[in-house]
């Protein structure tokens, strides 16, 4: 069983919340409960207690499976999926859209509604252009191709650990390895120069946590901008060997639209392929280490580290929140959601449902983790996810391998982690060996 979890102080909040938090206060818009009448919806989304745990408020939903309304912030009520066959049924359904050009499309956040109504390459189209998008990336991100990453992502995460034992405890680990690791591989993979990372991580930070959508929208400019220049250059210079150099030099006749599409494909494959796996290697660490029953059995048996791996991606859930709108009528389990209505998965309680993983809140590196829906599911599943994986086994295993002694430097209530409108993960890691 994992550890009862610790309250820990947020990214928005300074102080630690309670224990068991009650729902916010109805948003400024949302229909206020009258008697006689039900009360609004549970606000979505809210910022997680433990950061390995749903939020706390979160717990009614579960009984509410496998479809749930809630609120957004705008006082706008969505369907929530928190059913895991009905999650995998849904992602998987055309009806659903993706385009968030569609004036119907939900926003979970003000910033995401003020930053505008935008294409958003591969993760924001509809088939034709997403299959079209996907056709393009699919060869450069097989399991093959992960598989022949390895021995430059084992090489890299030495490099970042022997620097972190270098310098001696206490260190940062997101600073000194659960950033760099995933930095460093995907500008290798990309074609894109690591001695830019500093100015592509904080574009990325503003882009995903910005505290307005005008300077999330700034920041995205800015990485247009930074890849589109990039990109020129690989166009009219040697031709290197990385993803972007395949994707330019496999268009030679290509037109401004063209061109565009290549830096909307850029900016998704740079942000996407560091933060996500930056933050599974720093809430991965701490979820192991607040286990360390469970710590202790990968480092007397490693080959357990791939199902460690699938059982994190499906405790942590770190992208909860997955954003689609219906274009039908859609019935589900005697349910109907209405064409134009907001759709929301929260993977973090899709892969709790306790009828397809008993003890949904027990890290088991023995149980058949591998059908979660943390990269998603559908047409739509994580193109990354080969990579990921490779990264976040390599990135573990030799962390525990080469410091057993490990342990968080500070108590584990005092670290900060990211609110709930974004990316879940550690916004430090102060850890000691």
């Amino acid at each position: 069983m994992t550890e009862s979890p610790p309250t820990h102080p947020t990214a928005t909040a300074p102080k630690p919340p309670p224990t068991a938090p009650t729902p916010p206060p109805t948003p400024t818009g949302a229909p206020h409960a009258v008697p006689g009448t039900e009360p609004a919806p549970l606000a979505f989304p809210q910022d997680r207690t433990c950061p390995y745990h749903p939020p706390a408020a979160y717990d009614p939903l579960r009984a509410a499976r496998p479809l749930a309304r809630v609120t957004l912030f705008d006082g706008r009520q969505v369907w929530l999926v928190t059913g895991h066959a009905a999650a995998r049924a849904l992602l998987a359904d055309p009806r659903l859209s993706s385009d968030r050009t569609d004036p119907r499309f939900p926003a979970t956040t003000a910033r995401f509604d003020a930053a505008g109504r935008r294409r958003i390459a591969l993760l924001g189209v509809d088939d034709p252009e997403h299959r079209a998008q996907r056709r393009r990336l699919a060869p450069r991100f097989t399991l093959q191709r992960a598989n022949a990453l390895r021995p430059e992502i084992q090489r890299i995460v030495d490099g970042r650990l022997d620097a972190m034992i270098a310098q001696g405890p206490p260190a940062d680990l997101v600073a000194a390895f659960a950033l760099p690791v995933p930095s460093m591989v995907i500008c290798a993979l990309l074609g894109v120069p690591y001695a830019d990372h500093e100015f592509f991580e904080e574009q990325s930070r503003r882009l995903l946590r910005g505290p307005t959508g005008a300077d999330s929208m700034a920041a995205r400019r800015s990485l247009e901008e930074y890849l589109g220049t990039l990109i020129d250059r690989k166009r009219t210079g040697p031709r290197g060997d990385g993803v972007l150099d395949e994707l330019v030099h496999g268009q030679p006749d290509q037109s401004p639209q063209d061109r565009a599409d290549l830096v909307d494909l850029a900016v998704i494959l740079l942000v996407a392929g560091h933060e996500t796996t930056a933050n599974m290697i720093s809430l991965g660490t701490f979820t192991l280490l607040r286990n360390p029953q469970r710590s202790a059995e990968l480092r007397r048996d490693p080959s357990l580290v791939p199902a460690a791996v699938e059982e994190l991606l499906r405790m942590l859930s770190i992208a909860d929140g997955l954003l689609r709108v219906a274009t039908e009528d859609i019935e589900v389990d005697g349910t109907v959601i209405s064409a134009g209505e907001g759709v929301l998965f929260s993977t973090s309680l899709i892969n709790r449902d306790d009828s397809v993983y008993p003890d949904p809140d027990a890290l088991d590196f023995h149980r058949p983790a591998r059908h979660h829906v943390a990269f998603g599911f559908g047409i739509h599943q994580c193109l990354g996810q080969n990579l990921a994986r490779a990264e976040l086994e390599i990135a573990l295993r030799t962390l525990l391998e080469r410091l057993p002694g490990l342990r968080l430097a500070v108590p584990a209530e005092e670290i900060p982690f990211k609110p709930g409108d974004t990316i879940q993960g550690m916004l430090e890691l102060p850890v000691a060996w």
